[in-house]
């Protein structure tokens, strides 16, 4: 389970960080990442008061499938940003979009393409693979 503090609510942040974050593309998975110092330097003039670690919002579409496999596939990704917490910094905001494959992927498949997404990108700091 991914704690409350660690999650995107508002659709602003989610915005923010699909248009001025990084991205790359995995096989099941597209992994956006926006620092809160890249936040602040696209906007000085409204400079983020956020507070604590980094946080996670998740985009999975009809076209991963029907209701059941979207909210089994939602639970997993949670589960599976909850395990990279401790390894981003805190100011990262993260949005992770599931591709079709991803209701057939295993979770571990699903780890291994967050992680490599995320250390492809800069912001991973442990060494796990």
């Amino acid at each position: 389970m991914l704690p409350e503090p660690y999650r995107l609510h508002r659709r602003t942040d989610f915005s923010r960080t699909v248009r001025r974050g990084r991205r790359i593309g995995r096989r099941d998975l597209v992994v956006h990442v926006l620092l809160a110092d890249e936040q602040e330097a696209a906007n000085p003039d409204h400079p983020s008061t956020r507070m604590g670690g980094p946080r996670f919002g998740l985009i999975v579409s009809k076209a991963v499938g029907n209701a059941v496999v979207r909210h089994r596939v939602a639970r997993r990704l949670r589960h599976i940003c909850a395990s990279v917490i401790v390894d981003l910094p805190d100011g990262a905001d993260v949005v992770l979009r599931a591709l079709p494959g991803a209701a057939d992927a295993p979770s571990e498949e699903l780890r291994r393409q967050l992680r490599t997404g995320l250390r492809k990108l800069g912001v991973l700091t442990g060494s796990d693979a």
